[in-house]
Parts: structure tokens; sequence; C-alpha cells
């Protein structure tokens, strides 16, 4: 059973779409003035989402530890997940001729990519799953574009086999991502590729914009037996949505980030994304201080662990004792 629910819709967005580049949502430099030598740092976030605020938060506290409160200069624009905006919002970054862009997630990762091509400033970016599948690069142990970071990659057989413990019963699964994020797709077919060594069925849903979530979601949970969604920015800003419609269903939603499980679903092996951006600071330091980009690979976090959440586990009626507290 190998079935997709392809929903294309197109999104307007409003005229003042790109106030991402706005004085409003601009960051100030950190702790006050700095002087004219501090280092210029542009970070650019994605979207809004929890998992992304963690990221940035860890990453500015770093920054204030390293550098001191009010020693760099640093603006923080939010891309609000458009192409269009992120490519604008780097733009105003090369222009400033800022010292190092911070870039949280694929698409603000490729963003900042195109932005600094034929100069010298390098990306370091947070939270790309697959920077090869982005277009980043073509090897993550020899980064070629001036541009590396970390990644959130997690193995995908250690969620399913997760799975396999907490709910043994579930022979189908329900994939939903969107099809335009590259970090999803990567996984699904990882996923895909697992399901089918396991002789475990699945049905796609693949969505487009926030707005198509419920309605995919609705359709997988009445069909298949649990529900697996990758580290989609997508899908997350609508993990409440999916959260009720599976505790409505009785059935679970396994994810890949912990946010996602704060949010709602069930159950994740993920990545501590606290730990993801002070990692991600320790390399932006690194290439501030002259480290050249070629010689920083892409970072891991190995540090993977069980997240349940408790009142989802009571509501539809599964275990989850072993991994509480």
């Amino acid at each position: 059973m190998k079935k997709i629910f392809a929903i294309a819709c197109s999104l307007l967005f409003a005229a003042g779409m790109l106030a991402g580049c706005s004085p409003d949502n601009a960051g100030a430099a950190s702790g006050g003035a700095a002087g004219k030598d501090a280092p210029k740092i542009g970070l650019v976030q994605m979207m809004e989402h929890p998992s992304l605020d963690e990221i940035r938060a860890a990453i500015e506290a770093r920054l204030d530890e390293a550098l001191g409160e009010g020693g760099y200069v640093y603006d923080y624009q939010n891309g609000q997940g458009d192409a269009s905006v992120i490519a604008n919002i780097c733009q105003k970054f090369v222009a400033d001729d800022v010292d190092v862009i911070v870039a949280i997630a694929t698409q603000a990762a490729q963003g900042a990519a195109t932005a600094v091509q034929g100069t010298d400033i390098p990306v370091i970016f947070a939270a790309v799953t697959d920077p090869v599948e982005a277009g980043l690069m073509a090897d993550t142990d020899h980064p070629d574009a001036n541009v590396t970071g970390t990644s959130d990659y997690i193995p995908v057989d250690k969620i399913f086999d997760l799975a396999a413990e907490l709910t043994p019963d579930a022979a189908s699964y329900g994939l939903l991502y969107n099809l335009s994020e590259p970090n999803s797709v990567s996984v699904i077919e990882q996923a895909k590729a697992y399901l089918d060594a396991q002789g475990l069925a699945y049905t796609e849903g693949a969505v487009t914009a926030t707005g198509e979530v419920q309605t995919v979601t609705q359709s997988l949970l009445a069909e298949c037996d649990a529900v697996f969604v990758p580290i989609d920015n997508t899908v997350a800003s609508a993990m409440t949505i999916v959260a009720d419609e599976a505790v409505k269903a009785g059935k679970p939603v396994y994810v890949a980030a912990d946010s996602m499980v704060a949010d709602g679903a069930l159950a994740s092996v993920g990545v501590n994304y606290t730990n993801l951006g002070a990692q991600t600071a320790d390399m932006a330091l690194r290439a501030l201080e002259g480290t050249p980009v070629a010689e920083m690979p892409v970072e891991i976090l190995r540090d993977n662990a069980v997240v349940v959440n408790e009142q989802t586990a009571e509501a539809i009626g599964v275990d989850v004792s072993a991994y509480a507290g």
C-alpha cells in the first residue's frame, strides 16, 4: 500500500511580506553599543517555531558568553518561511559586509549560500538535515562553497525501532511532510527504505503549506495505524493540530524533533536543539577567528535521546513508563 496525497496550492503573501528586512524585525547589537571593530554577525532564521527558536536562543547565549554583551554587532532577521524574503535578508547582510552569516534551517542556509557567492563571507548553518541533498556542498567532510555548519540528522531506524517497542501492533504508517523541504524529502526516503525492509505498509501525505496539514493528517489517520513526521518546518508549525487529530483517532504520531513531542506527538529519538545551537555558535566563532570553512566539516550532534509525551500517551493508551520522568 503506497499512496501519495499531493495537494497543490499557491500561497498569496500580503504586500507587507518583506517586513523581515524592516527595522521592526532586526536584532539589535547584543548588550547595547559595540565598538566599530566589533565583529558583525547576521542571523537569518527560516521561520519562527519552537525548535528553531531554541537554536537561536542557544546561539545568542553562546555568543554573549564568548564575545561579551556589547562585544559584537548582531542582526537577527525572520525569513517568514519565504525564499524571496530570505534572499533579500541575505543580500542585505552581504551589502552590510557582515563578518559571518548564521542561517537556521535549510531554506535559510540555501538563501545565504546564494547571497555570498563571489564574496569571502562565511556561512555557518544550523539544523540542515542533509546538506548534500540541499545543494550546499558535495561532501560534508570537505565543505567546498564557504558554507558549513551543524546537522540535526537522526537515523530514522532509531525512531521506528522505538515505535515498534511502544506500539508493536502498528503495521502501517502515514508519512506526513512538505515535498518542497529537501531535509524532509531526504528523511522520508530513508523512512520508506526502512519500512520496505521491514515489510510495513505506508501512505505518503504530502503538503505544500501549513493550511493543508489538518486535512492530510485526517486522511492518513483514517488509513494508517500511526503517523511519522520528519524534521519538517511546515508540519512543525501545525504540530498541535496534528497531535489533536491523532488523539481523537487514538493513534500515535512519531516525530524527529523533541519540540514536536512537546507540542503533542507521542515520542521521538531527537536532537537537543540547545546543544545544537551552542555547537553552531562555536563554529561561527571559529570562522570569526579566521579558521577557513574548508577546514570545518559539517558537525552532527551525537547525543540523541528518547523523548515521550506522557499526557499524549495516557490519552491514546500507550505505556511509555520506561521513558517517562
